[in-house]
């Protein structure tokens, strides 16, 4: 069985889509329908724009959003999922190829939650960093041992756990896990604590863009980052969804439940094609795993 993964934030690369846009009528007609969804002219920053442009977050997420679901139209018949998983922000692009969302509603979406988790970053310091060489659990029974918001975010693989919250929390867990024998505690250059409680207003906000969006029963299940567990169910999507701007990405979690519902292979789809298939590698090196 197929399992379809797709990226979110930190997959982004210059040039990202310029070849697809000029190759394929595909792909040029959904990029021009995204410059009118989003209203500015977001080709001209992918095709053209510098890494440090890229790493905005208004332009990152819609960007890999795009690539992601355009490169998954442009593959026809070899888009076949058994199964699908997003990153983050991949969760929104999955959704789209699988029909759950059209594609400019999904964009809608992708704008709206970039946007919210922008202004939620500006209205409060605070950071992210990446914690390599200790179990899930000890990482997050630090954090939650912390006066100040730290959590632990993304479950990526084993051994590497990212921490979110404000700066002197986030400083507070490095030091702690530092002397708990991880091997690194690096602080990530990132606009916020994002998949933090620092993002409730974002997530409030975008809450309500869900609310009024309409949703369809994807054409396969997808596996949500909150719960790492499989749905088709659309109310269950919708919440999830939700939940998950504030909630942890249990992606470890959601790799070993699509193993043991069937996955015999993985497809990554869309961004640098190297983020997710790194962590699956670590998670389970007996698997396939390839770009689509």
């Amino acid at each position: 069985m197929k399992a379809f993964v797709f990226p979110g934030q930190a997959s982004q690369f210059e040039g990202m889509g310029k070849d697809m846009y000029e190759s394929s009528d595909i792909a040029k007609d959904m990029f021009d329908r995204a410059n009118e969804v989003l209203g500015f002219d977001i080709t001209k920053v992918m095709f053209d724009g510098t890494a440090e442009e890229l790493k905005e977050t208004k332009i990152t997420q819609p960007a890999v959003f795009l690539h992601s679901v355009i490169k998954a139209k442009m593959a026809g018949d070899d888009f076949a999922p058994d199964m699908v998983a997003g990153h983050s922000l991949g969760e929104l692009s999955a959704l789209v190829a699988v029909n759950a969302l059209s594609f400019e509603d999904g964009l809608r979406l992708v704008q709206k939650r970039a946007n919210a988790m922008q202004k939620a970053c500006e209205a409060e310091a605070s950071t992210m960093a990446a914690i390599v060489g200790l179990e899930d659990q000890q990482v997050a029974d630090i954090c939650n041992n912390i006066e100040e918001v730290v959590v632990a975010a993304n479950f990526n693989c084993p051994g590497q756990v990212v921490i979110s919250g404000s700066i002197e929390g986030v400083n507070k867990a490095c030091e702690q896990l530092t002397e708990a024998g991880a091997k690194r505690a690096i602080v990530l250059q990132v606009g916020g604590a994002f998949h933090s409680p620092l993002m409730l207003p974002a997530q409030e906000e975008l809450g309500k863009a869900i609310d009024e969006t309409t949703f369809s029963a994807p054409s396969c299940p997808i596996y949500q980052n909150v719960t790492a567990k499989a749905t088709t169910d659309v109310e269950e999507i919708k919440l999830n969804l939700k939940k998950q701007l504030t909630g942890s990405v249990r992606w470890t979690d959601t790799m070993k439940n699509m193993i043991a519902d069937g996955a015999t292979e993985y497809i990554e789809v869309g961004g640098t094609g190297k983020v997710l298939r790194g962590f699956i590698m670590r998670i389970d090196r007996r698997f396939p795993n390839s770009t689509l």
